[in-house]
């Protein structure tokens, strides 16, 4: 277990800025991108003297990153050992590469997420995502799970036939998933009579999804989950641009920062730190990586930080789940929402099993929402007054044949579920 959260919050902060000193002296001196930015923003990194100091430098986009690809890379292309790619969330998939010592510090990582999740070297952890498909995640878990000497039961996303086979032939504590498909799990055990309350199961690391609203209790989802199934739930998040993961601790109370491997800042539209509660978009600042270092990432989502102590002993800075996407905020009829909030209104109403929300503009250039349902679903008017009761507003309700809704949610190449479409 890493001592440094645990210290006083002064002595975290003094060697996280160590450590952001060197990222940065190994940017300006490696990365042809951070280079030529400086040269021609006359930028002088041996001036940038404290944390505050940072606000100096500008953010880095995902444009940026898309744009200039390969500038990105620090290292000679030879010492490249894994090339993986960005989800594609917000448009294309973005190119990543990582060297030994990125590896490395990817299980480094990982290994201190799952102990902040209670998991030992005496615990079994299956894997329900892939460890495939240019997919860092997947890879992550695993190595992680190799520092830790934990036992790996590696069967990759979908077919609970195999999910179910596989915990009861190897009896895992943990499993990581994206929570939906702990929803589909317990439906097939429901389905085909597998008593999953008595399984070898007491909890899951769960990725892609928030489990958690802005005060840190269990949203629609998570509720459907343990309602069903008492395991627990551990939230995390990360992206492959950050190589970081922020993982709950068993107080669930917000995912801690690794404040060695990252330095974090939420931001208001000014671009200015935002105060604890108050909603901003995380940038980020990996410490350590090498083969595409980041400075100051925008990573386009929308959420709050707690800089509370926790019970758990650990002095480092907690962020809520995700709220939102800034490039995915919605002004409908006057009100401002994510599209996370509709999603936790369908969730709530817990009849439609399948849905895709689309925003585009209307003749006038305003946000315009449309929720495609089944066309087998007739509660229509329910739906929307129940809409109108949660957010003021109401979007159109689009009946649609299903086999439409399925080729929306899981278009061809996609690793994730397009829940959310936007053609603005």
């Amino acid at each position: 277990m890493n001592d440094l959260y645990f210290q006083d919050l002064k002595i975290i902060q003094t060697k996280q800025w160590t450590l952001l000193k060197k990222q940065l002296k190994y940017i300006s001196e490696n990365s042809p991108y951070y280079r030529q930015l400086f040269k021609d923003r006359s930028i002088d990194i041996s001036a940038i003297s404290s944390f505050k100091d940072l606000q100096k430098l500008p953010v880095t986009t995902k444009e940026d990153l898309q744009r200039h690809n390969s500038e990105f890379i620090a290292v000679p292309e030879a010492d490249i050992i894994d090339f993986v790619t960005t989800s594609g969330t917000l448009g294309s998939p973005v190119n990543f590469a990582l060297n030994d010592a990125d590896l490395d510090r990817l299980a480094e990582n990982e290994f201190r997420s799952f102990q902040m999740a209670g998991v030992t070297k005496s615990d079994k952890v299956q894997i329900t995502t892939t460890l495939d498909r240019r997919f860092m995640a997947g890879l992550a878990y695993f190595l992680g799970l190799r520092k830790l000497g934990a036992g790996i039961i590696r069967t990759g996303s979908g077919l609970p036939q195999l999910q179910w086979e596989s915990i009861n032939r190897f009896m895992p504590n943990y499993l990581v998933a994206v929570p939906s498909f702990l929803l589909k799990l317990i439906k097939y055990a429901e389905k085909n009579n597998i008593d999953y309350k008595n399984s070898s199961v007491k909890a899951a690391v769960c990725i892609g999804e928030p489990l958690r609203d802005q005060d840190f209790n269990l949203n629609a989802l998570g509720k459907k989950i343990t309602e069903k199934w008492n395991i627990e739930l551990f939230s995390t998040y990360a992206s492959t641009e950050m190589s970081t993961a922020f993982t709950e601790c068993a107080e669930h109370e917000g995912n801690h920062v690794l404040a060695d491997l990252i330095y974090t800042e939420i931001l208001n539209e000014k671009g200015q730190q935002v105060k604890p509660g108050e909603v901003g978009e995380l940038v980020v600042t990996p410490l350590g990586t090498q083969t595409m270092p980041l400075l100051r990432f925008a990573t386009g989502d929308m959420m709050t930080f707690n800089d509370s102590n926790c019970n758990c002993g650990r002095n480092t800075t907690k962020l809520s789940a995700v709220i939102g996407r800034k490039q995915q905020k919605i002004k409908l009829k006057g009100t401002s929402l994510y599209p996370q909030h509709i999603i936790e209104v369908l969730n709530n109403y817990d009849i439609i099993q399948s849905y895709v929300i689309e925003a585009s503009l209307d003749e006038f250039g305003n946000d315009k929402v449309q929720v495609r349902v089944p066309d087998t679903f007739i509660r229509i008017k329910e739906l929307k007054d129940y809409f109108r009761s949660q957010l003021n507003v109401t979007p159109e309700i689009q009946p649609t044949k299903i086999e439409k809704i399925s080729y929306l949610k899981f278009p061809e190449g996609s690793r994730k579920p397009q829940i959310f479409r936007d053609y603005r």
